[in-house]
């Protein structure tokens, strides 16, 4: 019981903290435009700026994601969630406050400096909070429970977004967030009982003074606590992805998943913009079909498939429908081409938490905060290539410099990335799950 309590307060947690990331999603672009290049459809220099700040982000997630996902190993994975639910807050307060272009920018360089830090750093925790309480042959499906919470947020923070103004939605996107951060001190606890923890991560000699709760003291955290000696190096990072093929066959679909993914998601809705004149209302219909469908498939379809497919078939299941999706967009001829497409989300979303319990099933109950955030690192690396790559042309397809007529050029070359990814998860061999035990050992410092 204590278990079921502890997942359905992640949940929930989880449930705020995407509501109130997702329902920014729609306004953002229009607040970029109005501050950019007002009374425009088509702005190259908001399309540069959205792509640097991917890759920015992405660099520093790249550092981050292993390092959160250690500590979280170290010192329990609420003390870890505490830091993004805290600093998200921030950006959306900024944008509720004003929209102009002097406030614009401060949102952008704030967001970008919090996301280097935060982006990603949530699911990878509850990924590893849910791995910590869930057996291995029920952990797809729990990952696709998960994905599917995630998703009914996607649907209700877009809905929400459809009927509220661009200043109530940045309001209303802060005030869950706090709502966010409050429950998840008050009601979550840690998935790692106390005597597991290498030491309370504000300890003054990072050595716990006894057993249980006793040793939470009060003492004043001393300047000798080196908390990123937790960081996990190349070396160990190689070590781990070196202990199974498995695992390392998964971390190749994932960089080129993200690859696609981001790609999309940084080039999609200007083209939308620029391609059908879509706005704020037209991107939350999008993006409410896409939950919907996404939603449904996590919370009925994948509970029932995972058991009867297997991990394997169902990641190339959803990354084969990945490939039509943004191929579909690619060659949209009219406004409804784009509804379409995203209904294939019923199927596409089984990528995500059929790729991540591969992972979880390489490795012991003692690193699955490393191996998840080591997965994300790798994500985070295509996130810095991806914009790099798929932004210029972007910008450059959607103006009147282009080589020839073909303005979803840039989501075509995404769908060829999604198409690698495909190809690479057909090559994957489930390994036996392994014992509960470290894959490698590690040569790192403990704090």
């Amino acid at each position: 019981m204590k278990t079921l309590s502890g997942l359905s307060h992640l949940f929930i947690t989880i449930f705020l903290h995407n509501f109130s990331a997702v329902m920014v999603i729609p306004a953002i672009t229009d607040v970029t435009m109005s501050a950019l290049c007002p009374g425009r459809d088509e702005c190259s220099l908001a399309i540069y700026l959205t792509g640097f700040q991917q890759a920015i982000i992405g660099l520093g997630t790249l550092v981050m994601m292993p390092l959160i996902g250690n500590m979280s190993d170290k010192y329990g994975r609420k003390a870890l969630l505490t830091v993004p639910l805290s600093l998200v807050i921030v950006p959306s307060a900024i944008l509720a406050y004003s929209r102009t272009r002097n406030f614009f920018y401060a949102y952008y360089v704030v967001k970008t400096l919090i996301a280097m830090v935060c982006e990603g750093s949530v699911p990878c925790l509850a990924l590893a909070y849910v791995a910590d309480n869930v057996p291995e042959g029920r952990r797809a499906s729990a990952f696709g429970i998960l994905s599917g919470i995630a998703s009914s947020a996607f649907v209700c923070g877009n809905l929400s977004t459809r009927f509220l103004s661009t200043a109530s939605t940045f309001q209303v996107s802060a005030s869950v967030a706090i709502a966010s951060l409050v429950y998840m001190r008050f009601f979550l606890q840690d998935s790692i009982i106390d005597e597991q923890l290498t030491a309370p991560i504000l300890t003054s000699n990072g050595k716990p003074k006894g057993k249980g709760k006793d040793y939470a003291t009060n003492e004043i955290p001393s300047k000798n606590v080196q908390i990123f000696k937790s960081a996990p190096s190349l070396e160990d990072m190689l070590c781990l992805l070196k202990s199974s093929v498995t695992l390392s066959q998964a971390a190749v679909v994932a960089f080129f998943y993200s690859l696609a993914e981001v790609g999309l998601h940084a080039s999609l809705l200007y083209y939308l913009k620029a391609r059908f004149h879509f706005n704020k209302d037209q991107f939350a219909d999008l993006m409410v079909i896409t939950g919907i469908a996404g939603t449904l498939s996590q919370l009925v379809l994948m509970p029932i498939l995972a058991p009867a497919l297997g991990e394997a078939r169902l990641l190339a299941v959803g990354l084969f429908f990945t490939c039509v999706h943004v191929f579909l967009y690619s060659i949209a001829w009219t406004f409804w081409v784009p509804y379409v497409a995203a209904m294939f989300s019923v199927l596409i979303v089984f990528s995500q938490p059929c790729m991540r319990s591969i992972v979880s099933k390489q490795v012991g109950s003692c690193e699955q905060g490393k191996a998840q955030g080591c997965i994300s690192g790798i994500s985070s690396f295509a996130n810095v290539i991806s914009p790099l790559l798929f932004s210029p042309l972007t910008a450059l397809f959607l103006s009147e410099r282009a080589p020839f007529h073909f303005p979803g050029f840039s989501i075509m070359c995404v769908g060829f990335a999604s198409m690698i990814a495909f190809i690479q998860s057909l090559m994957i061999r489930i390994a036996p799950p392994i014992a509960n035990e470290k894959v490698c050992n590690s040569n790192y410092v403990d704090a």
